[in-house]
C-alpha cells in the first residue's frame, strides 16, 4: 500500500511500466534508494509488474573489509584514539567488533564529521579517523586533509568509488542485469560521463534518480522504456540536483589530494582503481605509513563463512534468502555488516519486513 502523497500519479506509473510487458532485473547501488523501495512498499508493487531490483554495493560500512577494521582495531588497541561513524563500531570481524574493543576500555570515539576529529587532534592527541565512504563523502576528506590538520591528526581511508565496482559487477557476470539505477548523492560529484563509458562499453541503460517514491518510479519506468525498446543510454531523472558535469571543485580537490588503488570489497575480489588513498604529498596523514609498525599480522578472514553478505552486495539473492536472516542474525546480533549498517539491504528488511 502507498503511504505518500501523490499516490494516483504513482499508481499510474507502476500501470505504465506494467504496460510495457517486460520482465527485467534493474539494481541500484544507494542505500537511500533501498530504503525508499523497501519502506514505501514499492519493491512488491514493482514486481507485479514485472521489475525486479536488487542493491548491489552501494552501502559504504559494507563494502569495508573486515581487514581494514582490524586495521583500525590495531591502531585503536596501542592507545591512540579512533574516530569512526556510528555504523561501523557494531561490524564483526574475527578478532570481534570496534563495540567489544570500546568496552575494554580503548578509546574509540563516535563522530559525525571528519572536523570532529580533527578537533580531538587538535589538543594534541593521537587521533586516527577511519574515512569511511563514496565520492559523497571523500571530498570532506579530501578538504580536510588539504587544510593541513594537526600532526597528531591522520586519516585509514576506506573511501571506495561506485563506477569500478559497476563494471566489476558487468563483468563478472554473475547476474543478468537489464539496467542501473544511479545514486543520486553520487551522480552530484561524478556526474554523468562515469556511467556513459558504462553504457558505451556494455550497452548497459542507467538512469540516475532522486530518493523520493516518485524519482524511483519515474526511474524505473524511464529503464523499462529503453529496454523495451532496445535502447542503452545514460538519462538523468534527478535533473533539479545532478548536472552532466558534477562538482568541478569537488573532482578537482578528489584528484589532488588522493590516488586511486586496486582494493578489495567486502564480497568482491580486488577491484582496480575502486578506492582511495593518499598521495605522497600527504602521506603525513596517512595512518597506515605513520603506524605501519602495528599493522601487521592481521587475519584477511570474514567473520562468518555462513553469513551471505557478500552475496548480498553483489546482488545476487535478496536479503531474505540467507539462512541467518531474522534469525541468529538481527540488528541487535548482527553476523554481517548487512544487518549492522542503516544502508544496509539486509538492515533495511529487518526494520520494515510485515510483523506477525
Amino acid at each position: 500500500m502507498f503511504k505518500f502523497r501523490d499516490e494516483s500519479l504513482a499508481r499510474k506509473i507502476v500501470q505504465k511500466i506494467a504496460d510495457l510487458g517486460i520482465n527485467a532485473m534493474f539494481m541500484h547501488v544507494c542505500g537511500t534508494h533501498q530504503d525508499t523501495l523497501v519502506r514505501f512498499g514499492l519493491q512488491s508493487l514493482l514486481e507485479k509488474a514485472g521489475i525486479d531490483i536488487r542493491q548491489g554495493p552501494g552501502c559504504p560500512v559494507c563494502v569495508t573489509t573486515s581487514y581494514e577494521i582490524q586495521e583500525a582495531m590495531a591502531i585503536a588497541r596501542s592507545g591512540k584514539t579512533l574516530a569512526i561513524f556510528g555504523d561501523m563500531l557494531a561490524v564483526p570481524t574475527p578478532n570481534g567488533s570496534l563495540a567489544d574493543l570500546r568496552a575494554q576500555g580503548s578509546d574509540v570515539r563516535i563522530v559525525y564529521s571528519i572536523d570532529e576529529a580533527i578537533k580531538l587532534a587538535s589538543t594534541g592527541r593521537e587521533v586516527v579517523f577511519m574515512a569511511v565512504g563514496f565520492e559523497t563523502t571523500s571530498p570532506t576528506t579530501a578538504s580536510a586533509i588539504y587544510s593541513r590538520p594537526p600532526d597528531s591528526f591522520s586519516i585509514l581511508s576506506a573511501h571506495r568509488l561506485i563506477p569500478p565496482a559497476l563494471e566489476a559487477i558487468l563483468q563478472m557476470g554473475e547476474i543478468r542485469v537489464d539496467g542501473l539505477i544511479q545514486p543520486g548523492h553520487v551522480s552530484t560529484i561524478i556526474g554523468l560521463r562515469p556511467y556513459e563509458e558504462l553504457a558505451n562499453r556494455y550497452r548497459m541503460p542507467q538512469v540516475v534518480a532522486g530518493f523520493e517514491p516518485l524519482d524511483l518510479l519515474m526511474a524505473v519506468y524511464m529503464l523499462a522504456e529503453q529496454v523495451k525498446e532496445g535502447t542503452a543510454v545514460v538519462q538523468n531523472e534527478y535533473s533539479r540536483v545532478v548536472k552532466p558535469e558534477g562538482n568541478l571543485k569537488a573532482l578537482t580537490l578528489l584528484s589532488e589530494v588522493f590516488k586511486k588503488v586496486d582494493k578489495p570489497w567486502r564480497g568482491f575480489p580486488v577491484i582496480k582503481n575502486s578506492a582511495l588513498e593518499l598521495k605522497e604529498e600527504f602521506e603525513e596523514y596517512d595512518a597506515r605509513k605513520k603506524y605501519a609498525d602495528l599493522l601487521t599480522d592481521l587475519s584477511p578472514s570474514e567473520f562468518s563463512t555462513a553469513c551471505r553478505c557478500g552475496e548480498v552486495l553483489r546482488g545476487l539473492i535478496p536479503s531474505e534468502d540467507c539462512p541467518l536472516f531474522g534469525t541468529s542474525c538481527t540488528p541487535m546480533t548482527p553476523m554481517g555488516p548487512c544487518m549492522v549498517s542503516r544502508e544496509g539491504s539486509c538492515n533495511i528488511t529487518y526494520r520494515y519486513r510485515p510483523k506477525d
